[in-house]
């Protein structure tokens, strides 16, 4: 029997990398799945986002692995969007049990090259997009009796990392998001916690490589950046395993917790 078995997952930016990794890993150990992904570009982004032809390849992996799953064009910046594909993922499957907060956009910088608009798209997406989440999926935690919400932060929600003004806002933000959620939601048996990896392999990682001209100015920014442990990035597995392990009741007294999955990047 599955670690999982028998509960329903909602994660957003689940067409491709984290998202992906995150909907197979609940699949494999028996939940069915409800993903949304807004599969639409931003002009300031240096990366290309997921497509639609994404999230119907995860898709594909789910149902492979013989579990059921509904997904929905719905961007987290849309507050009413968001909430349609909950309920309609709900109305099918009967309930909700797990959340995984996990969409998200990330740009580089310096301080003074950080635009209104940039400024704007990177809180709208990573900060305000969970608290959308969140609206949207507890309602339906409170009717099954309690749950497990999961928001993907990052070592920039725990460290000042530079050039990353607008993320490293969003990411401290969020632990605020989830420390009170924890705090407010516990009487309704519904635990809140947060994930911080360290660079994960992934098309938002790869697509961040204006940050080594930066740090060829400023070498001693460099070391912020380092994992104590000798790898460069982690793989998506390894932050979903983390994942179904606080969404298991394995974690049923598990809240509030800052879980880092970071290779020790934050201890240095």
């Amino acid at each position: 029997m599955g670690r999982v078995q028998g509960k329903v997952a909602f994660i957003t930016g689940a067409a491709r990398g984290q998202g992906r990794s995150h909907a197979v890993r609940l699949a494999e150990e028996g939940a069915d799945i409800i993903a949304v992904d807004a599969c639409q570009d931003f002009d300031r982004v240096g990366y290309a986002m997921a497509t639609e032809a994404d999230l119907a390849e995860t898709v594909k992996a789910v149902e492979a692995l013989d579990r059921r799953i509904v997904a929905v064009k719905a961007d987290v910046r849309d507050a009413a969007a968001l909430k349609a594909a909950v309920d309609e993922g709900v109305a099918q499957f009967g309930r909700l049990d797990i959340v995984s907060a996990n969409a998200g956009i990330c740009t580089v910088q310096k301080w003074d090259e950080v635009t209104p608009q940039i400024w704007a798209d990177t809180l709208d997406v990573n900060l305000t997009g969970v608290w959308h989440t969140c609206v949207a999926a507890i309602p339906h935690l409170q009717a099954a009796g309690g749950g497990s919400i999961v928001i993907t932060s990052s070592t920039s929600g725990i460290k000042g990392q530079p050039w990353l003004a607008p993320y490293v806002a969003a990411k401290h933000g969020i632990v605020g998001v989830m420390r009170s959620l924890a705090n407010e939601l516990a009487e309704h048996n519904i635990r809140v916690n947060t994930i911080h990896p360290a660079g994960v392999d992934t098309p938002l990682v790869a697509g961040l490589g204006g940050m080594n001209q930066f740090i060829e100015q400023s070498p001693t920014m460099g070391p912020i950046f380092m994992n104590t442990m000798p790898v460069e990035v982690v793989d998506p597995v390894d932050i979903s395993n983390a994942l179904l392990y606080l969404a298991s009741d394995e974690a049923r007294y598990v809240t509030g917790l800052e879980m880092k999955v970071d290779a020790g990047c934050t201890i240095r």
